[in-house]
């Protein structure tokens, strides 16, 4: 993933993806959050569960720990995430769920870059797992 994607849906039409019988502390809101072009370094609103119920909150999407002197990463590796240094301190308490509509892919075409626009062929959302500094009501995340 470039590290680009939408989230232009309702907050409820992502939430009832699903089970209605999960407890949650999201509060309603009938706006899309339109969002077309989220960008690394800008806000995130992620999915995390807490005190038995789910959350919903906006994040800064970037972690780098007190001793990375470079720019925040965005993405980290499945098969190290748990273990490395750079992620194990968020593995236990900061997994969370990012909502999307689809995310860009960009393509070299000659001298030119072309995005393209990837999502599941339903046209249902889709979740990314992500992971970060929790609570994520207290402080920012990746």
């Amino acid at each position: 993933m470039c590290g680009r994607f939408t989230q232009y849906r309702t907050r409820e039409e992502y939430l009832k993806e699903f089970a209605d019988e999960t407890e949650q502390d999201i509060s309603y809101d009938p706006e899309p959050i339109g969002r077309y072009n989220v960008a690394p370094g800008t806000n995130v609103l992620v999915l995390n569960q807490r005190d038995d119920s789910l959350h919903l909150d906006p994040v800064h999407w970037g972690y780098g720990p007190e001793w990375w002197d470079k720019a925040p990463l965005i993405n980290a590796r499945i098969e190290t995430a748990a273990t490395g240094r750079m992620f194990k301190p968020l593995w236990n308490n900061g997994r969370a769920i990012v909502m999307a509509d689809g995310w860009y892919e960009w393509k070299r075409d000659g001298s030119k870059k072309q995005p393209y626009f990837i999502y599941h062929k339903s046209g249902k959302p889709i979740f990314f797992a992500a992971i970060g500094k929790a609570p994520y009501d207290k402080q920012n995340a990746n």
